[in-house]
């Protein structure tokens, strides 16, 4: 199954052995995106390498962005100012929404169901837009920077802001209407591929696949970086109220919708909450950190993105090492995925939504 198949995701090859329609055993085949982004990190000053983030999983590029300056502001002692840190947020949640978006509608998709991703690349690219405007880039932004980030919030960007809410606040419904509620959607997705909480945890699966596995783990909230511990959401488990049981296809979907909504929320408080004030902190021209290791870690839409520095007090790392959320959540199918129907095997992997370049780097 795959590459070349439109429904695998990338360039994803996934060797199937098969009785007939049933998946008897299964291996996942990855690396053809492989690009060596770390060991570049380790070749190049730090500020050059900020760049090949963006690149690892780029559905989500300001949440790798975000993490990776976390780091070297952690190696480097530089504080980030505080309207830095609300305008980090923002746009980490506003690329949160676009990747969910992007995940619920392509999910329709692999089913056979084309109208739900129309209807949210609408927003999708409303969203896109405003990226696009403080950034100058649609996809890879290389927004956020070493001590903050690239520019200040217009008053005419945080009124567009607060339009794509409401539009997306307003058409949830229609997608829950057209997908969750749907009953052949249901039926391919209900009690197919289900993670459970003890095969969830011995993978290492992250983010909406192990919260719908029942595992009430946020790092937001659970392991608070940047100024997430100042905000109030919720934190959606599986199973979903709707329909299925816990950990299946159906309440990875559903947790992606939930965390839509909870990013809309969390970013209205930090609207409010922003003060006035510089968006960049004072960091030196050649930004050499003292000699130190660091390993940071931040919730990217598709689980837990860490990423470990050593450092020997040179303008590059002595070491970079990505601890990517994609690369667990398709391995935990080679496991699940025994049983099942050929065509259930698109649902599952569909429902883990990964993105290759993360894979691989």
């Amino acid at each position: 199954l795959g590459p070349q198949h439109p429904a695998t995701h990338g360039v994803l090859r996934v060797v199937v052995k098969s009785d007939g329609e049933v998946v008897r055993a299964l291996e996942p085949h990855v690396g053809n995106l492989h690009r060596s982004s770390e060991k570049i990190g380790e070749q190049i000053p730090y500020y050059q390498w900020l760049p090949y983030v963006d690149r690892w999983d780029y559905l989500a590029a300001i949440n790798n962005e975000h993490v990776a300056c976390m780091a070297m502001e952690r190696l480097g002692g530089i504080e980030v100012p505080e309207r830095a840190e609300h305008i980090r947020v923002i746009v980490a949640e506003v690329q949160r929404i676009l990747s969910h978006l992007m995940a619920i509608g392509v999910y329709g998709l692999d089913l056979g169901a084309f109208t739900p991703f129309l209807h949210q690349f609408r927003e999708r690219e409303r969203g896109l837009d405003l990226l696009n405007h403080i950034s100058g880039g649609r996809l890879l932004y290389h927004y956020i920077r070493i001590g903050g980030v690239k520019r200040d919030l217009s008053k005419e960007w945080i009124d567009e802001l607060e339009v794509f809410l409401d539009a997306v606040e307003k058409r949830l419904p229609d997608y829950n209407t057209l997908l969750l509620h749907n009953h052949i959607f249901q039926e391919r997705t209900c009690g197919i591929g289900v993670i459970d909480r003890e095969i969830a945890t011995r993978w290492g699966v992250t983010g909406p696949g192990l919260r719908a596995a029942g595992v009430d783990w946020d790092t937001r909230r659970d392991a608070p970086y940047s100024i997430y511990d100042r905000f109030e959401f919720e934190v959606p488990v599986g199973p979903s109220p709707v329909a299925g049981v816990v950990g299946d296809c159906f309440a990875r979907h559903w947790i992606r919708v939930r965390e839509v909504e909870e990013s809309v929320r969390i970013i209205r408080q930090a609207l409010a909450q922003m003060p006035e004030g510089p968006v960049m902190a004072r960091v030196p021209k050649t930004f050499k950190p003292k000699p130190g290791e660091v390993y940071v870690r931040g919730e990217n839409p598709r689980g837990e993105l860490a990423t470990y520095m050593i450092t020997e007090g040179k303008d590059r790392a002595y070491r970079i090492r990505c601890r990517g959320p994609s690369f667990s959540n398709i391995a935990v199918i080679t496991e699940v995925s025994e049983g099942v129907l050929l065509a259930d095997l698109v649902a599952l992997i569909g429902s883990m939504d990964i993105v290759l370049g993360e894979v691989d780097r």
